[in-house]
C-alpha cells in the first residue's frame, strides 16, 4: 500500500516501521503524533485532515497533540487497551486469519442479537464461541452484536459512541473480536454489528 492511498483515518500500517496517522482536527493550528521516540508533526491536507507517516509498529501506543498542547487518543483508534482515557495501540488488522464470510441470503437472514458482556459466564468474545453450534440449530444465521466499541468501565450497554473501531478490552479487544468473526464464518453464519 502506498502512502498516497492510504486514506483511513486513525494509524495505518503501510511497511515495516512506518505507519500512516490521519485525523480530522479543522480548528487546529497544528496537529502531531506523540509516540515513545518524541511528536512527529502531521501535514494539513484539506478540509482540517491532518495526515503524515512517521516511523512506528503495530503494538506502539500514540496520541494526537493539538496546537502544542493537549494530548489526546485517536477517535478512529481500533485498539485501546486502557480504556477511553489510555492512549490508542496502533494495530495492524492485516494479520488477522478470518474465514471468508459464508454467502447470506437476505430473504433467509435469521438475526440474534446479543450482549457479549452478558451472553455467556466470561461476558467475551471469547465466551460466545462455543455457542454458536447451538444458536445455529435453532435457526439463527447471523448474530448481531450489541455495540462492543470501547466505553468507560468494564460493563456497559455500549451505547456511549466512544471510539466505534475499537472493539472494547474486557470483552477481549480487537483481536478477541477477530476470534469470533473467524469461527462464526467457520460454523456457516454471519456477525453484523450494531453501532452507534
Amino acid at each position: 500500500m502506498s502512502l498516497a492511498t492510504t486514506s483511513l483515518f486513525g494509524a495505518v500500517p503501510v511497511e515495516s516501521e512506518t505507519v500512516v496517522f490521519r485525523t480530522w482536527a479543522p480548528a487546529a493550528r497544528t496537529v502531531a503524533v506523540r509516540l515513545d521516540g518524541g511528536d512527529q508533526p502531521l501535514t494539513e491536507t484539506d478540509d482540517g485532515v491532518w495526515k503524515g507517516p512517521a516511523p512506528a509498529a503495530p503494538g506502539d501506543d500514540y496520541l494526537f497533540v493539538l496546537d502544542g498542547a493537549d494530548a489526546w487518543p485517536d477517535p478512529c483508534s481500533r485498539w485501546q487497551p486502557q480504556g477511553v482515557r489510555g492512549p490508542s495501540r496502533i494495530l495492524d488488522t492485516g494479520t488477522f486469519a478470518i474465514e471468508p464470510r459464508p454467502a447470506l441470503v437476505l430473504e433467509e437472514l435469521v438475526l440474534y442479537e446479543l450482549h457479549v458482556g452478558t451472553f455467556s459466564r466470561e461476558g467475551t468474545f471469547d465466551g460466545v464461541i462455543p455457542r454458536l453450534a447451538g444458536l445455529r440449530e435453532l435457526g439463527v444465521t447471523a448474530i448481531e452484536l450489541m455495540p462492543v466499541a470501547t466505553f468507560s468501565g468494564n460493563r456497559g450497554w455500549g451505547y456511549d459512541g466512544l471510539y466505534p473501531f475499537a472493539p472494547h478490552p474486557a470483552y477481549g479487544g480487537p483481536q478477541g473480536l477477530a476470534r469470533l468473526v473467524h469461527a462464526a464464518h467457520r460454523a456457516g453464519g454471519g456477525v453484523v454489528r450494531d453501532v452507534v
